[in-house]
């Protein structure tokens, strides 16, 4: 089976293995959802990951992150580009996730990013997914 949107498979891993309250997530790799996972071990929604390979398939492990009373650092993940309908912001477009409680990844022409990392650089781009 192919799928259409890795991406928001990708997030709905995570949010379903945050639900049932998961140590780590597989999930099959690639190079952008490596660059997400970094980004989310770099801004502490996530333990750690690693890129893994078996039986001849890549994967990608996710250790997710719980706070000392059980609950799960990322509340919500919601994807904002998708396949069918494609968002793109400018420099100034680029919006704030809960009044900078939150992160946004944008895909921009100097790699993945975060939003305040895009502002910050002067670039905007594809608005993938918001975490909070």
């Amino acid at each position: 089976m192919r799928l259409t949107d890795p991406v928001a498979d990708m997030l709905a891993r995570i949010r379903n293995s945050i639900q049932a309250r998961h140590q780590k997530v597989d999930i099959p790799a690639s190079n952008l959802k490596i660059e997400i996972a970094r980004i989310l071990k770099e801004e502490g929604y996530i333990a750690s990951f690693k890129p893994l390979e078996e039986e001849g398939h890549k994967l990608l492990r996710v250790y997710l992150k719980y706070d000392p009373s059980n609950a799960a650092v990322i509340t919500n993940l919601r994807r904002v580009s998708r396949p069918g309908c494609r968002v793109y912001v400018g420099r100034t477009e680029i919006p704030r996730v809960l009044g900078g409680l939150g992160i946004n990844i944008l895909t921009t022409p100097r790699g993945v990013m975060t939003g305040r990392q895009a502002r910050r650089e002067g670039v905007g781009g594809e608005l993938l997914c918001e975490v909070w």
